[in-house]
């Protein structure tokens, strides 16, 4: 199978000795359970950031709020929106309520990873490989983030895990679980789909079986009838992906210069800069590709299959990134852990100790970054938006009929979902609104296009800025300003991390 060695693998599990008995734990178990520890660690530090505000918002929506979105914006991410609607009825919306989903499928990323290094070479590999996953802060900061990209990680893994097990012992169940996996992969993060481009690579690179000598696989004409007999269970499982996938796909993609517009086309120096960012550490975005580089040098074709999935999502998305702007390092999270399984097969050179004291230092070299994620979700973290730090100022001066202004209130930075999150039903009268985000199937919500009728009444107005401002009411534009700058003056300023909060008086 040329990639898919059929060499025999040891037992499912690794071991130590105890006196003169072989104590046997799973492959998974230490790199998922390592992940874990270190994902739930100060899992609630760091506030909810925007993107993660966006899902508190749509999950906290009915199914038909989820479907009115679906119809204006983010349908890419609807299922996964679905999916924490459903956790959120159960679990709550605490900010370690809306991670911890995301912190368990990374703690899965990380034992699948390493069954799928057994599976491809030995234990060593795939413990090596999942406990080197478990220690890059990338790992921790995506565990830890209310997003798809965790679970869209855990199932590319999943995904290339149950190829491997189909192409070695075909049969329609293990094909069945593969379209699955896939299903839910697509359905999770369309982008990670690129990965099926290494898996046909997986595919047509399997021969009649992996221990039949050259001599007896008979004619050419034969091996490439043998190919497309491999093939076909394959492309039959990728049907139910395409239907489930592509009607999402369609509405994506008449929503993308809308959900997209701050993209920019990729640039030769973003793949330069893209270990870094997927690892939220240059340094160890550089050993984890210096040693993925190595191990497949020293491992050869029992490492094409991880280096496909590495390379060809990554080459397709810059391909497509030249023509349309598409090009974001978070939506290549899911290629990580197939550049461990590569580092997994450099380390595994070595001694077990000196394996180990690799990993611990690649650990030891993200410690600073560990905890600057758990500080600030934003990039750079200098770009923190203290949106708890608002809500606790309005919380504590505001009175009964007081109001609440936003400006702006039409951009990426939801400072009234922030509000609104933080303040729960403590929140002032939003004074402005007209059409809230569910009732609009929106991210935002439309305000009232007369605001100097709607402010009648309102003697104490709450105002929240995006940025630092000398003068509140000279930053607030349009009719919006005019109102207040004519009706209302400043009391008193607050300044926040990027955010000003000014009492207004009339």
């Amino acid at each position: 199978m040329g990639d898919l060695p059929g060499r025999s693998v040891p037992a499912a599990g690794t071991g130590v000795r105890v006196g003169g008995l072989r104590l046997r734990s799973p492959v998974w178990l230490v790199p998922a359970g390592v992940t874990l520890v270190v994902a739930l660690a100060g899992l609630d530090a760091a506030q909810l950031w925007r993107d993660e505000l966006a899902t508190w918002s749509a999950a906290s929506r009915p199914v038909s709020g989820l479907l009115r979105l679906a119809g204006t914006i983010d349908a890419a991410t609807v299922p996964y929106y679905l999916l924490m609607h459903a956790w959120v009825a159960v679990a709550g919306d605490s900010v370690a309520a809306l991670r911890l989903p995301s912190a368990l499928a990374m703690a899965a990323a990380a034992g699948l990873t390493a069954g799928l290094g057994q599976r491809l070479c030995d234990s060593r590999v795939g413990t090596l490989a999942g406990l080197l996953f478990a220690v890059l802060p990338g790992t921790a900061r995506y565990a830890q983030e209310a997003r798809p990209y965790a679970l869209a990680t855990a199932l590319a893994v999943l995904s290339t895990l149950l190829l491997v097990d189909a192409l070695r012992r075909p049969g329609w169940g293990r094909w069945a679980a593969y379209a699955a996996a896939t299903t839910a992969l697509g359905l999770t993060h369309l982008i990670a789909l690129t990965v099926l481009a290494a898996h046909a690579v997986a595919v047509l690179g399997t021969v009649s079986g992996p221990d039949r000598p050259q001599s007896d696989q008979g004619p050419p004409d034969r091996g490439r009838s043998d190919r497309w007999r491999a093939a076909w269970p394959w492309l039959a499982a990728l049907v139910p992906v395409a239907l489930a996938v592509a009607p999402l796909a369609l509405l994506a993609s008449g929503q993308r210069a809308r959900q997209l517009d701050w993209v920019d086309g990729s640039r030769p120096a973003d793949l330069a800069a893209l270990p870094g960012g997927v690892a939220q550490s240059g340094v160890v975005g550089g050993v984890l590709i210096g040693l993925a580089a190595f191990g497949l040098v020293r491992a050869g074709r029992r490492m094409v299959l991880p280096a496909s999935c590495v390379v060809l999502p990554v080459s397709l998305l810059f391909l497509a990134g030249l023509v349309v702007p598409l090009w974001v390092p978070r939506y290549l999270i899911f290629v990580v852990p197939f550049a461990c399984l590569l580092a997994g097969g450099a380390l595994a050179s070595a001694r077990l100790p000196g394996a180990l004291v690799v990993v611990a230092l690649a650990g030891l070299l993200g410690l600073p970054d560990q905890a600057a994620l758990r500080r600030s979700h934003e990039w750079p973290r200098t770009v923190t938006v203290d949106y708890r730090g608002a809500a606790r100022i309005v919380a504590a001066g505001q009175r009964a009929g007081d109001a609440v202004v936003y400006s702006p209130r039409d951009n990426w930075l939801f400072l009234d979902l922030g509000l609104r999150y933080h303040l729960g039903e403590q929140m002032p009268r939003d004074v402005l609104l007209v059409a809230d985000q569910d009732r609009r199937g929106d991210l935002w919500a439309t305000e009232c296009d007369r605001p100097a009728e709607c402010l009648a009444g309102t003697d104490r107005v709450w105002l929240v800025l995006a940025g630092h401002h000398r003068d509140p009411l000279a930053a607030v534009p349009a009719l919006k300003g005019d109102a207040l700058r004519a009706n209302y003056h400043v009391t008193q300023i607050w300044l926040r991390p990027n955010l000003t909060i000014t009492l207004l008086i009339r």
